[in-house]
Protein backbone atom coordinates (compact mmCIF):
# COMPACT_ATOMS: atom_id res chain seq x y z
CA UNK A 1 0.00 0.00 0.00
CA UNK A 2 3.04 2.32 -0.09
CA UNK A 3 2.26 5.57 -1.42
CA UNK A 4 -1.46 4.41 -2.02
CA UNK A 5 -2.22 8.29 -1.51
CA UNK A 6 -0.14 11.42 -1.41
CA UNK A 7 -0.19 13.07 1.36
CA UNK A 8 1.07 16.64 2.21
CA UNK A 9 4.14 16.52 4.99
CA UNK A 10 4.64 20.63 3.90
CA UNK A 11 2.01 22.04 6.94
CA UNK A 12 2.06 21.63 10.89
CA UNK A 13 -0.20 18.72 10.10
CA UNK A 14 -0.50 16.18 7.24
CA UNK A 15 -2.82 16.96 4.39
CA UNK A 16 -5.08 14.43 2.02
CA UNK A 17 -6.18 16.28 -1.34
CA UNK A 18 -9.40 15.67 -1.68
CA UNK A 19 -9.79 14.80 -5.32
CA UNK A 20 -7.04 12.49 -4.63
CA UNK A 21 -9.05 10.69 -2.33
CA UNK A 22 -12.19 10.66 -4.49
CA UNK A 23 -10.61 9.58 -7.27
CA UNK A 24 -8.50 6.51 -4.74
CA UNK A 25 -11.97 5.55 -3.17
CA UNK A 26 -12.80 4.60 -7.28
CA UNK A 27 -16.10 6.81 -6.52
CA UNK A 28 -18.65 7.27 -9.42
CA UNK A 29 -20.51 9.89 -8.30
CA UNK A 30 -19.35 13.95 -9.30
CA UNK A 31 -16.60 15.23 -7.32
CA UNK A 32 -18.73 18.58 -6.17
CA UNK A 33 -21.48 16.20 -5.06
CA UNK A 34 -19.40 13.72 -3.24
CA UNK A 35 -17.51 16.50 -1.00
CA UNK A 36 -20.38 18.34 -0.77
CA UNK A 37 -22.46 15.29 1.02
CA UNK A 38 -19.31 14.25 3.03
CA UNK A 39 -17.78 17.48 4.76
CA UNK A 40 -21.23 17.38 6.34
CA UNK A 41 -20.25 18.28 10.21
CA UNK A 42 -16.81 19.06 9.29
CA UNK A 43 -15.73 22.80 10.06
CA UNK A 44 -14.25 24.61 7.15
CA UNK A 45 -10.16 26.06 7.93
CA UNK A 46 -10.13 23.40 10.48
CA UNK A 47 -10.54 19.82 9.31
CA UNK A 48 -10.41 21.24 5.24
CA UNK A 49 -9.34 24.41 3.39
CA UNK A 50 -10.62 25.42 0.07
CA UNK A 51 -7.84 25.51 -2.88
CA UNK A 52 -7.28 25.37 -6.31
CA UNK A 53 -5.45 22.44 -8.26
CA UNK A 54 -4.15 22.91 -11.98
CA UNK A 55 -4.69 19.86 -14.59
CA UNK A 56 -3.46 19.56 -18.05
CA UNK A 57 -6.88 18.92 -20.44
CA UNK A 58 -7.25 17.36 -23.70
CA UNK A 59 -5.97 20.52 -25.80
CA UNK A 60 -3.19 20.90 -23.54
CA UNK A 61 -4.21 23.93 -21.86
CA UNK A 62 -4.01 24.63 -17.86
CA UNK A 63 -7.16 24.40 -15.83
CA UNK A 64 -7.48 25.27 -12.34
CA UNK A 65 -9.87 22.80 -10.41
CA UNK A 66 -11.66 23.39 -6.89
CA UNK A 67 -9.84 20.77 -4.28
CA UNK A 68 -9.82 20.68 -0.82
CA UNK A 69 -7.15 20.29 1.60
CA UNK A 70 -8.33 17.85 4.14
CA UNK A 71 -6.69 16.65 7.38
CA UNK A 72 -5.89 13.32 7.89
CA UNK A 73 -8.75 12.24 10.49
CA UNK A 74 -11.48 13.92 8.28
CA UNK A 75 -9.61 11.48 5.66
CA UNK A 76 -10.26 8.50 7.55
CA UNK A 77 -13.40 9.44 8.25
CA UNK A 78 -15.05 9.64 4.54
CA UNK A 79 -13.47 6.18 4.55
CA UNK A 80 -14.87 4.68 6.77
CA UNK A 81 -18.12 6.26 5.87
CA UNK A 82 -17.49 4.99 2.26
CA UNK A 83 -18.49 1.23 3.86
CA UNK A 84 -15.89 -0.04 0.94
CA UNK A 85 -13.25 -2.49 1.03
CA UNK A 86 -11.77 0.47 -0.83
CA UNK A 87 -12.19 2.35 1.49
CA UNK A 88 -11.25 0.12 4.04
CA UNK A 89 -7.92 0.02 2.65
CA UNK A 90 -7.06 3.28 2.54
CA UNK A 91 -8.27 4.10 6.71
CA UNK A 92 -5.92 1.38 7.40
CA UNK A 93 -3.25 3.49 5.19
CA UNK A 94 -3.58 6.11 7.00
CA UNK A 95 -3.39 4.75 10.24
CA UNK A 96 -0.25 3.33 9.53
CA UNK A 97 1.47 6.72 8.12
CA UNK A 98 0.18 8.26 11.80
CA UNK A 99 1.72 5.56 13.64
CA UNK A 100 5.20 6.16 11.81
CA UNK A 101 4.08 10.00 12.03
CA UNK A 102 4.38 9.86 15.63
CA UNK A 103 7.32 7.86 16.29
CA UNK A 104 10.04 9.49 18.54
CA UNK A 105 12.40 9.87 14.70
CA UNK A 106 9.79 11.20 12.94
CA UNK A 107 9.24 13.67 16.06
CA UNK A 108 12.26 14.97 16.75
CA UNK A 109 13.01 15.49 12.37
CA UNK A 110 9.82 17.60 12.64
CA UNK A 111 11.31 19.76 15.38
CA UNK A 112 14.66 19.93 13.44
CA UNK A 113 12.92 21.28 10.51
CA UNK A 114 11.16 24.00 12.70
CA UNK A 115 13.88 24.44 14.41
CA UNK A 116 15.47 25.37 10.35
CA UNK A 117 12.40 27.75 9.63
CA UNK A 118 12.47 29.58 12.80
CA UNK A 119 16.30 30.17 12.26
CA UNK A 120 15.51 30.82 8.60
CA UNK A 121 12.91 33.47 9.48
CA UNK A 122 15.12 34.73 12.07
CA UNK A 123 18.05 34.88 9.94
CA UNK A 124 15.75 37.48 7.47
CA UNK A 125 14.44 39.63 10.05
CA UNK A 126 17.36 40.21 11.20
CA UNK A 127 18.98 41.44 7.57
CA UNK A 128 16.64 43.48 7.57
CA UNK A 129 16.68 45.37 11.03
CA UNK A 130 20.45 45.46 9.80
CA UNK A 131 19.56 47.02 6.54
CA UNK A 132 17.07 49.63 8.33
CA UNK A 133 19.57 50.34 11.16
CA UNK A 134 22.47 51.24 8.01
CA UNK A 135 19.41 53.59 6.29
CA UNK A 136 18.24 55.18 9.08
CA UNK A 137 21.61 55.59 10.99
CA UNK A 138 22.59 59.24 9.48
CA UNK A 139 19.18 60.30 9.95
CA UNK A 140 19.55 59.35 13.95
CA UNK A 141 23.51 61.06 14.29
CA UNK A 142 21.23 64.14 12.88
CA UNK A 143 18.72 64.21 14.99
CA UNK A 144 20.67 63.21 18.13
CA UNK A 145 23.36 66.13 17.12
CA UNK A 146 20.48 68.88 16.62
CA UNK A 147 18.66 67.80 19.94
CA UNK A 148 21.58 67.96 21.89
CA UNK A 149 22.31 71.35 20.53
CA UNK A 150 20.97 74.58 22.41
CA UNK A 151 22.81 76.85 20.20
CA UNK A 152 22.00 78.69 17.15
CA UNK A 153 24.38 78.81 14.50
CA UNK A 154 24.69 80.81 10.86
CA UNK A 155 23.00 79.53 7.65
CA UNK A 156 26.54 79.12 6.19
CA UNK A 157 27.28 76.41 9.28
CA UNK A 158 24.39 74.76 8.61
CA UNK A 159 25.04 74.22 5.00
CA UNK A 160 28.49 73.00 6.00
CA UNK A 161 27.19 70.49 7.98
CA UNK A 162 24.71 69.05 5.57
CA UNK A 163 27.72 69.04 2.87
CA UNK A 164 29.84 66.74 5.38
CA UNK A 165 26.82 64.69 6.05
CA UNK A 166 26.26 63.69 2.37
CA UNK A 167 24.33 66.10 1.35
CA UNK A 168 25.56 68.30 -1.60
CA UNK A 169 24.32 71.73 -0.84
CA UNK A 170 26.37 74.81 -0.58
CA UNK A 171 25.54 78.22 1.60
CA UNK A 172 23.82 80.09 -1.58
CA UNK A 173 21.88 77.23 -2.85
CA UNK A 174 20.64 76.89 0.97
CA UNK A 175 19.85 80.66 1.22
CA UNK A 176 17.92 80.25 -2.46
CA UNK A 177 16.33 76.55 -1.05
CA UNK A 178 14.88 78.47 1.85
CA UNK A 179 13.36 81.43 0.14
CA UNK A 180 11.85 79.72 -2.57
CA UNK A 181 10.12 77.87 0.20
CA UNK A 182 8.92 80.69 2.03
CA UNK A 183 11.17 80.23 5.09
CA UNK A 184 13.14 83.32 4.52
CA UNK A 185 12.13 87.20 2.46
CA UNK A 186 12.43 86.75 -1.10
CA UNK A 187 12.09 90.51 -1.21
CA UNK A 188 14.78 92.54 -2.15
CA UNK A 189 15.75 95.38 0.89
CA UNK A 190 16.81 95.67 4.16
CA UNK A 191 14.26 92.57 5.10
CA UNK A 192 16.11 90.37 2.32
CA UNK A 193 16.94 86.77 4.06
CA UNK A 194 15.09 87.47 7.49
CA UNK A 195 13.01 84.65 8.68
CA UNK A 196 9.16 85.27 7.33
CA UNK A 197 6.33 85.25 9.54
CA UNK A 198 5.74 81.39 9.49
CA UNK A 199 9.11 80.62 10.04
CA UNK A 200 9.17 82.49 13.10
CA UNK A 201 6.13 81.40 14.86
CA UNK A 202 7.58 77.59 13.83
CA UNK A 203 10.72 78.70 15.85
CA UNK A 204 12.98 77.75 13.03
CA UNK A 205 14.60 81.25 13.12
CA UNK A 206 16.03 84.00 15.41
CA UNK A 207 17.53 87.43 14.18
CA UNK A 208 20.54 88.43 16.22
CA UNK A 209 21.03 92.37 16.10
CA UNK A 210 24.57 94.17 16.69
CA UNK A 211 25.12 97.78 17.43
CA UNK A 212 27.84 98.69 14.97
CA UNK A 213 29.64 102.35 16.12
CA UNK A 214 30.88 103.86 12.54
CA UNK A 215 33.80 106.12 13.14
CA UNK A 216 31.56 109.63 12.91
CA UNK A 217 30.19 108.60 15.95
CA UNK A 218 27.15 107.63 14.42
CA UNK A 219 25.59 104.01 14.82
CA UNK A 220 23.97 101.14 12.79
CA UNK A 221 21.93 97.74 13.48
CA UNK A 222 23.02 94.92 11.89
CA UNK A 223 20.64 92.12 11.85
CA UNK A 224 21.64 88.52 11.10
CA UNK A 225 19.93 85.59 10.59
CA UNK A 226 20.69 82.25 12.59
CA UNK A 227 18.81 78.73 12.74
CA UNK A 228 17.75 77.48 16.43
CA UNK A 229 18.22 74.05 17.52
CA UNK A 230 14.34 73.25 16.60
CA UNK A 231 15.27 74.61 12.77
CA UNK A 232 18.34 72.67 12.67
CA UNK A 233 16.81 69.56 13.27
CA UNK A 234 13.28 70.71 11.14
CA UNK A 235 15.43 71.58 7.98
CA UNK A 236 17.98 68.46 8.15
CA UNK A 237 15.25 66.00 8.14
CA UNK A 238 13.38 68.02 5.52
CA UNK A 239 16.27 67.62 3.37
CA UNK A 240 17.15 63.67 4.10
CA UNK A 241 13.68 62.95 3.67
CA UNK A 242 14.28 64.44 0.08
CA UNK A 243 17.25 63.32 -0.57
Amino acid sequence: MDNLIPVNYDTEEPTVSARDLHEALEINKRFSAWFESNSQGFVENEDFTSVLTGTVVNNGAQRELQDYKMSVDMAKHICLMSRTEKGKQIRQYFLDLEKAWNTPEQIFARALKMADRTIDKLKTEKAALIEDNERMKPKEIFADAVTASKDSILIGDLAKILKQKGIDIGQNRLFQKLRNNGYLIQRRGPSWNMPTQKSMEMGLFEVEERTITNPDGTTKIRKTTKVTGKGQQYFINKLLAAS
